[in-house]
């Protein structure tokens, strides 16, 4: 791997020191890396794979080879170990191969090699720019759910403060409770503040908030049935159940699950839960780009347009009747995917 490294940064005419100040790693470390007298962390290989263009393949699999020899050296079972290690992460792949597909598998480790790419142009963050972007997702996201203000208009209402003739009161809140909707789940970020019931109806409650106060923040008790889906969600007493079950589920996962497949799954079960009267969609959509933002990637912003709603709805509509939830967790990550390309394209002019 030190070869590996060291004839890519040649290769790339770059010194040491530049390498080292592209991605904030300090020289000395640089130097060991390719010496072979340290090893890097797998967020360290990955941004070196990403800044110097290695396969990403051939990086980690000399990474992780390094990695073994490291731990087991010579010792006399080493070999025996090795069967061994090899025969359950066999069964593993396989117990869990109907999760993380091949071609899921690709998109996210894709999506890996831009987060690292995105971490050396943080500095480069401007508040303009994601002011830009969460209005983009705010617009959008009331948009799926039939809101028609246009783009222009939800930043007259949001940055104005002004009214839209011949838009309903509804109209205005929706987007106005959207755009501080993401200022909260900013904050919880930045606190560090670990998914919980509370913090998902604060969610809630802001979404609702002076549109059907009486349940804005509460579950709903009463059977409802989503709007162009054959899905029925729980009877109104078994939702309490379900979203104790929905946070367990979290706090199992949480630090085992790829965070695109996490944030995604968290999605898709609060949606399929259904727990709201209304404004579910718009809360599971908040709370998957929270995971997202605590993890170090950018909010996903799924389009309202005809064709990218018809496809967000079906792939929910399979993983809710068929228990197939491949094509919801690549609709997922492919929208991860072009978020970040288009933000780093944006910082990176």
């Amino acid at each position: 791997m030190k070869t590996l490294l060291k004839n890519a940064r040649e290769q790339k005419g770059l010194k040491t020191r530049e390498v080292a100040q592209l991605l904030g790693i300090d020289q000395a470390l640089i130097s060991k890396f390719e010496s072979g007298t340290r090893k890097p962390t797998k967020e360290q290989i990955i941004k070196l794979a990403s800044l110097l263009e290695i396969d990403f393949e051939t990086i980690m699999v000399a990474w992780l080879k390094e990695k073994i020899l490291y731990e087991i050296g010579q010792d006399e079972f080493a070999l025996k170990a090795l069967k061994v290690a090899e025969d359950e992460i066999k069964y593993v792949r396989s117990s869990s191969s109907k999760k993380i597909s091949k071609t899921l598998q690709t998109i996210l480790d894709e999506i890996d090699v831009l987060k690292a790419k995105l971490d050396t142009f943080r500095q480069f963050d401007s508040f303009r720019i994601a002011q830009a972007l969460e209005l983009e997702y705010t617009f959008e996201s009331n948009r799926i759910e039939g809101n028609t203000l246009t783009l222009r208009e939800t930043d007259l209402v949001i940055n104005e403060g002004l009214t839209i003739s011949g838009k309903s009161m509804r109209e205005h809140l929706e987007a106005i409770n959207h755009q501080e909707a993401i200022g909260y789940i900013k904050h919880l970020m930045e606190k560090n503040t670990s998914l919980n019931e509370r913090e998902v109806l604060s969610i809630h409650n802001l979404i609702l908030r002076g549109i059907y106060p009486e349940d804005a923040g509460r579950y709903r008790k009463v059977q409802v049935m989503i709007k162009g889906s054959s899905y029925m969600p729980p009877q109104p007493f078994m939702v309490s159940k379900e979203m104790e079950d929905f946070f367990i589920w979290y706090e199992t996962y949480k630090n085992s699950l790829h965070p695109i497949v996490l944030a995604a799954e968290m999605h898709e079960r609060l949606v399929t839960i259904h727990p709201f009267i209304d404004g579910n969609g718009r809360t599971s959509r908040l709370v998957m780009n929270l995971i997202l933002l605590q993890h170090g990637y950018i909010i996903a912003n799924i389009k309202g347009d005809y064709d990218s709603r018809m496809q967000y709805y079906q792939t929910l509509e399979t993983a809710q009747t068929k228990n197939n939830k491949e094509d919801f967790l690549l609709f997922i990550a492919q929208i991860e995917k072009e978020s970040l390309e288009r933000y780093i394209g944006i910082i990176g002019q």
